[in-house]
């Protein structure tokens, strides 16, 4: 977390590839491939990115932060949330949907149903949590404004 790493790789390898087989950060996941489901989202300087799709040199001298980058004892408030709200069902798409809902948050601390469909529909949840998953984002929400629960 927050340190500088060095990967001899490719420059065209996917980021995702990098994180998961080089680095061992195995919380962001394959998912198309294609950059259409989200699973593998992570943050580019702060802006979420489909790491499946984004070459490594890409990131080359900016920070990346995955899932695990988010805090290292689950307290992030999104994290919390969605822990509250038993949003995953099978859990695989969690990660990336995280990582899309913390960006919808820094850029809209307030967001309504229709701002959070909107950022969020990029990410595809097989299993259908849409509902728990807007519900735990409008909670992290108010935690991260200091109303609680």
């Amino acid at each position: 977390m927050g340190k500088t790493q060095s990967v001899d790789v490719n420059p065209d390898t996917p980021l995702l590839w990098v994180v998961r087989e080089n680095l061992g950060l195995t919380g962001t996941k394959f998912g198309c491939g294609m950059a259409l489901c989200g699973a593998c989202t992570v943050h580019l300087n702060g802006e979420a990115v489909r790491s499946c799709v984004t070459p490594v040199s890409r990131a080359a001298g900016k920070e990346v932060t995955t899932i695990e980058g988010l805090s290292s004892d689950v307290s992030h408030p999104l994290q919390r949330a969605w822990i509250e709200k038993d949003v995953p069902q099978c859990g695989y798409c969690q990660s990336g949907q995280i990582m899309s809902a913390a960006v919808l948050l820094r850029e809209n601390p307030q967001p309504t149903d229709a701002d959070i469909d909107d950022a969020m529909s990029g990410n595809i949840c097989r299993c259908g949590t849409y509902q728990r998953i807007r519900s735990a984002i409008h909670l992290a929400a108010q935690m991260k404004a200091g109303g609680g629960k």
